[in-house]
């Protein structure tokens, strides 16, 4: 349980410090005073006042964070400005996140997921400078009689070039390019006899497992691959090349969770690979048991999934501030505070709805329900 708990801890510690730091960054920058900065919620573990007065903590429940501003309730628009400019005096009143102009407070806002994705970009650059990345070519070594790769009319010895119109750059690109389509067909551009064929394929979806062993439900079209030539290139990057791989895996990351989320609001996708925090926790166990490497990389994911997750219109998260704050902009002063009230009930039903959701599946996972 320990091997489990404690590589959860580290990656929770981690991304949610980094998100949170970007909040705080901005809004010391501003001017704003920050009152708490806190890792996790509930009761205080410990922690520290500094010389600014803001009180760094660690809580008891390790499932986010959250910075407070001076003087407020919430970092919503604020409808009652007025009662706000009564209470405080000049010096005050500057401190105040509420009474900040509106690109600062989205700046603000915003910097929590963007700081995510900072973290993955320089997580993938990382591994890219000082472990290398892989361009090995992939050629088709064997297709399964009557599989979807078979009907279709893939043949052994085909160079895959694209999957998706995502260029394929390495035989590690095959399985995930596959795993993540969401469309009904996967479209491969191979090369044949010196000739560029593209050749649509209807995946299966098999029960199987991971590379971790954990359950799962795969896109497979039957089909195995080897290094083209049987030669493996594998090259450390310098920092340009380094930063073009790193942003481009964060947004093929971002764009392929997308299109996936949006498969299961359509009805086409399949929901029971949606986790919460005890699937988080089994995998990063799972992983830090193959060395710091594979953990790394998780972390880019899991910040990559919280940066975007923060960025939905939703009430409670970032994305539904910057909402807000988008209204704010158009009607040229904030929603009334009965508006918002209702935005955050709502927001809050969605939350819990999805938090429940994905427990059930973490029970699942796990053979307990």
């Amino acid at each position: 349980m320990l091997n489990f708990i404690l590589p959860f801890l580290i990656l929770i510690l981690v991304v949610v410090f980094i998100h949170e730091y970007g909040h705080y960054y901005f809004a010391k920058k501003y001017g704003v005073k920050v009152t708490d900065f806190s890792i996790g919620f509930g009761k205080e573990i410990f922690g520290w006042n500094d010389s600014s007065g803001t009180r760094w903590k660690i809580c008891w429940i390790p499932l986010g964070g959250y910075v407070k501003f001076f003087g407020d309730r919430n970092v919503f628009s604020q409808a009652d400005q007025e009662e706000l400019i009564k209470k405080y005096d000049e010096k005050e009143r500057q401190k105040l996140f509420v009474l900040k102009p509106l690109y600062q407070r989205a700046m603000i806002v915003a910097a929590g997921p963007i700081a995510n994705f900072l973290l993955a970009i320089l997580i993938f650059f990382m591994i890219n400078v000082f472990v290398g990345k892989d361009f090995t070519p992939p050629m088709i070594s064997e297709v399964t009689k009557e599989s979807p790769a078979y009907v279709a009319g893939l043949e052994k010895n085909d160079v895959i070039l694209s999957i998706d119109k995502n260029e394929v750059k390495s035989i590690l690109d095959v399985s995930k390019f596959i795993t993540m389509s969401t469309s009904e067909f996967i479209d491969f551009k191979v090369s044949r006899y010196d000739k560029e064929i593209l050749i649509k394929v209807k995946p299966q979806t098999l029960d199987g497992e991971d590379n971790l062993g954990n359950k799962i439900k795969k896109r497979t079209v039957g089909i195995k691959i080897i290094p083209y030539q049987n030669t493996i290139n594998h090259q450390k990057l310098g920092p340009a090349k380094a930063i073009y791989y790193s942003v481009s895996e964060v947004y093929y990351v971002t764009t392929s969770t997308l299109k996936y989320l949006g498969s299961i609001i359509a009805g086409k996708g399949d929901s029971s690979q949606l986790g919460g925090p005890i699937r988080i926790a089994k995998i990063s166990g799972q992983v830090a048991e193959f060395g710091i490497l594979p953990f790394l990389s998780m972390m880019a994911y899991i910040s990559i999934s919280l940066g975007l997750i923060n960025l939905f219109p939703i009430p409670l998260l970032d994305g539904g501030h910057l909402m807000f704050y988008g209204f704010e902009k158009v009607l040229g002063k904030p929603l009334s505070q009965k508006t918002q009230e209702g935005f955050f009930r709502i927001g809050m039903f969605l939350l819990l709805s999805l938090m429940f959701f994905a427990t059930m599946n973490d029970l699942r996972d796990l053979g307990l329900f």
